[in-house]
Parts: C-alpha cells; sequence; structure tokens
C-alpha cells in the first residue's frame, strides 16, 4: 500500500499502537494523536526503530481546534494519504445500575461518532482535490448488534458504520476509499473496562493485521471475527424474542 503520510487517532495503545506498527515504514510519516502522552511516545519510539518519521500529539478528539491546528501543520509537507479514525471510549452501565446515564451517553456519541466524523471533514477536501486517499473508521461489531448495557456506544458505531458505508459511496468516483472496520472483542485497556465474557477475542496485532488485510482488498466493511461477524448480521434477521435471548449469555457492566 503506498501511503506516505498516515494519520492515526486512538494511537496510543490497542488497535491503534499495533497499526501504527504495522504500517511504520522508511519514507512514511505517521501522525499519530492519542491522550496518553506517555504510552503515544512509546508507540512512536517503536515506529522510529523501523525508520518511520513520527509526528505525535496528545490531543482529545473531540478537541476539534487542536486537531485543525495540528492537521493544518502536518499538510504543509503534503496530503494525508490514510487516515484511521480509531479513537473511541467504551461506556456503558456499571454494576449497580440497570441503564447508563445521560452525560455518559452523550459522551460516547461525541467522541466515538462526532468527533470522528470531525476529523474526517478536516482532510477530504483536500483529499477530494487531489482525487486520492483513503478512510478507515474503526467501528464495533456492535455496530449490528446492540448491546442492552451500551445504548449509546451501539448507537456511536452504528452511526459511524452508517456514516461511512455512505460516504464510501459519495466519494469513491472522486478516488477516495473509505472503508469501516468491524472488530469483535479485542484484548486492549479498553476492552479491560468490559466485564462479562468475551468469546472470541483476538490480539490487537491480530487486529490489525485483519484491518490492512482488507484495505489491500478495497472492502468496505472489514468485520471479523469471520463467525461473530456473519453471525452478528444474521442476527438482524432473527425475531426480537430469539435476539434477547441468544444475548443473555453476553451481559457485561463496565469498570471504573
Amino acid at each position: 500500500m503506498d501511503f506516505r503520510t498516515i494519520v492515526i487517532t486512538g494511537a496510543s495503545s490497542g488497535i491503534g499502537a499495533a497499526l501504527a506498527r504495522s504500517l511504520a515504514a522508511p519514507g512514511r510519516t505517521l501522525a499519530l494523536l492519542g491522550r496518553n502522552a506517555g504510552r503515544l511516545e512509546e508507540v512512536a519510539t517503536a515506529c522510529r526503530s523501523k525508520s518511520a518519521d513520527c509526528k505525535v500529539a496528545s490531543l482529545d478528539v473531540a478537541d476539534r481546534d487542536g486537531l485543525s491546528a495540528f492537521l493544518r501543520d502536518l499538510e504543509q509537507d503534503g496530503p494525508v494519504d490514510l487516515l484511521i479514525a480509531n479513537a473511541g471510549i467504551l461506556e456503558g452501565r456499571s454494576a449497580d445500575q440497570a441503564l447508563e446515564d445521560g452525560k455518559v451517553a452523550r459522551r460516547v456519541l461525541e467522541t466515538n461518532l462526532l468527533a470522528a466524523i470531525d476529523i474526517v471533514h478536516l482532510v477530504l477536501p483536500r483529499m477530494r482535490r487531489e482525487r486520492r486517499g483513503q478512510i478507515v473508521l474503526v467501528a464495533s461489531l456492535a455496530s449490528l448488534v446492540p448491546l442492552p448495557d451500551a445504548p449509546a456506544y451501539s448507537a456511536s458505531k452504528a452511526g459511524l458504520l452508517s456514516y461511512g458505508l455512505a460516504l464510501r459511496d459519495a466519494v469513491a468516483p472522486e478516488g477516495v476509499r473509505v472503508a469501516v472496520a468491524c472488530p469483535g472483542f479485542v484484548a486492549t485497556a479498553m476492552a479491560g473496562r468490559h466485564l462479562g465474557p468475551r468469546p472470541g477475542e483476538i490480539s490487537a496485532a491480530d487486529a490489525a493485521e485483519r484491518i490492512l488485510s482488507g484495505l489491500r482488498r478495497n472492502k468496505g466493511m472489514i468485520g471479523f471475527p469471520l463467525v461473530p461477524f456473519w453471525l452478528s448480521r444474521l442476527s438482524l434477521l432473527v425475531p426480537e424474542a430469539l435476539r434477547r435471548r441468544s444475548m443473555k449469555g453476553t451481559r457485561f457492566h463496565v469498570g471504573g
């Protein structure tokens, strides 16, 4: 894949960090964004050891002005070839709650959905002018199977999936490619807050490789692992009562 300048949000750990390490190579510039400055610098050091140029910014993706300034400076040396909008948070009900509260729900939607759309539109105008570029939105299998223990998280990922697939069709004639990754359970620090069963969990490195494989094949939806992905898609056709019974074994709550 011929990417010279790559932007990855949520790059300080998990899938974002694994993607950064996989994409690091001589001649590439990786712009790594995340909230944890220490972990972000560790990832950058690993990428520099593979002769990649790294620029880091400890930013919250909800800081649109900060993101805009960082990307404006980055694009002085050339356009962004690949944007991976991976930053996200997992919130839901705690052990003593039946439902997440409204403030939590708003924060999840602002971070996982609205901030992702914001950063897309910070790089998309130049991609359209250049008639090239690729965007990856990292959603979740929860975009296909709503989780009763995390309604806002499910909604944010469903919105990201729908937005990404629609955007893919909208900008394809202009030479810009869009893909949406829908991982199942991945062993990350964020997933550690998910206190409950995590069937079929895979490593972050495995998830990164599956996403990059999907990019190479220009897939619009990159869902994995394969069996949970297809079961999730088919679940949309299952009667509600049956779907509820099948979900009982996957109930969870979030830890602090």
